[in-house]
């Protein structure tokens, strides 16, 4: 007999693969298929930052047309009320409907107002809060540290508002993705010195001010666009992960794992069981998939689970943390291999 349980961000699983943030999960059908399809967890699909902001917008336009300023500011807060409202009953009725936990979901990429969502989102009865955070550097004046700075502020701010669970679903694109990994994967006392320029209320300029992430979910995977030429137009590309964009993730989950604090959930490039199996053997905490569920259905969770039994009983073993991170560099005895040593091996032929 296997044991698929396992623990992510303290919430009990009865397995590792979780359902990934997407249209699959942004109603209560999907997630009932999802639950009943087997999958240990699931993220609801993001309410995003864009949503609310046209929303309020949209009504602050029409108080001012009509002359009346204060109305304006009114609506524009009940607008930023009324925003999540049917995210929130979505949480509540996924709740009630499934016993897995449902993790919800924020994609934003600034710090206002998120905190007072989190707490609702909370309130809604959310096992745990994964923020997704988008930010795409394109402007030729800002500057790195300021980037990751702000990564900083978002975490910090829900984390002080809510008891619940924190993810935070990132991508890789860091001049030092190590670095600030160890940063979000730390509380304050445990991280290496470093300075953040903002600070929360009360707190003295250029203290320490961040909170660990209790998971931290790679990588986010930015859609790409493309340009039509015969309708002259910018055009979406590429919605679907594959199997070869594995890489990345394993990569920095087997560099990571041991290395921080924070559970480790890998994403993108997952399709089959063995995707599953190789990101569990670098050290993921759990695994979440997508792509493949919209290609094979929700179907592909029992397949992808069988093919890991199947597995952990050729290989003798009975429970994920007799083999969770045997890969891992931590537990490497030639951690070079997860470095530069591959590429003079793969590209000069060295032994």
């Amino acid at each position: 007999m296997t044991d698929l349980f396992t623990k992510y961000m303290g919430l009990t699983l009865r397995n590792p693969l979780v359902v990934a943030s997407s249209s699959l999960t942004g109603n209560l059908e999907g997630v009932r298929q999802a639950a009943a399809a087997g999958a240990g967890a699931i993220v609801l699909k993001s309410l995003f930052e864009e949503q609310i902001a046209a929303q309020t917008a949209a009504m602050g336009r029409h108080a001012d047309y009509a002359g009346h300023t204060e109305a304006a500011e009114y609506l524009q807060g009940y607008g930023m009320a009324l925003g999540p409202q049917d995210y929130l009953e979505l949480i509540k009725d996924s709740v009630n409907a499934v016993d897995v936990p449902i993790i919800a979901s924020i994609n934003c990429f600034s710090r206002n107002s998120w905190s007072e969502y989190a707490k609702k989102i909370e309130a809604a009865g959310a096992a745990a809060l994964e923020l997704n955070i988008g930010l795409l550097p394109t402007r030729s004046g800002q500057q790195g540290r300021a980037i990751e700075e702000r990564y900083y502020q978002i975490l910090h701010e829900v984390k002080s508002q809510v008891q619940i669970p924190i993810a935070l679903k990132i991508g890789p694109y860091f001049s030092s993705f190590g670095e600030i990994a160890t940063h979000l994967g730390h509380d304050r006392a445990e991280a290496p010195p470093f300075t953040v320029g903002w600070c929360g209320p009360g707190e003295t300029t250029g203290k320490i001010v961040w909170r660990k992430a209790d998971a931290l979910v790679l990588f986010n995977r930015f859609y790409q666009l493309d340009i039509d030429i015969d309708n002259l137009e910018l055009v979406g590309c590429n919605p679907l992960s594959k199997p070869s964009e594995i890489n990345n993730s394993l990569r920095w989950v087997a560099l990571l794992y041991h290395r921080i604090a924070s559970d480790l959930a890998a994403a993108t490039g997952v399709h089959q069981g063995r995707d599953l199996i190789k990101q569990l053997l670098a050290g993921a905490t759990v695994v979440q998939v997508c792509s493949t569920l919209m290609i094979n259905g929700f179907e592909q969770i029992g397949r992808m689970l069988q093919e890991l039994e199947d597995w952990m009983q050729v290989h003798r073993f009975t429970a994920l943390d007799q083999f969770r991170g045997r890969l891992s560099q931590a537990q490497s005895g030639h951690p070079e291999n997860y470095e530069r040593l591959q590429y003079i091996k793969l590209f000069v032929g060295l032994d």
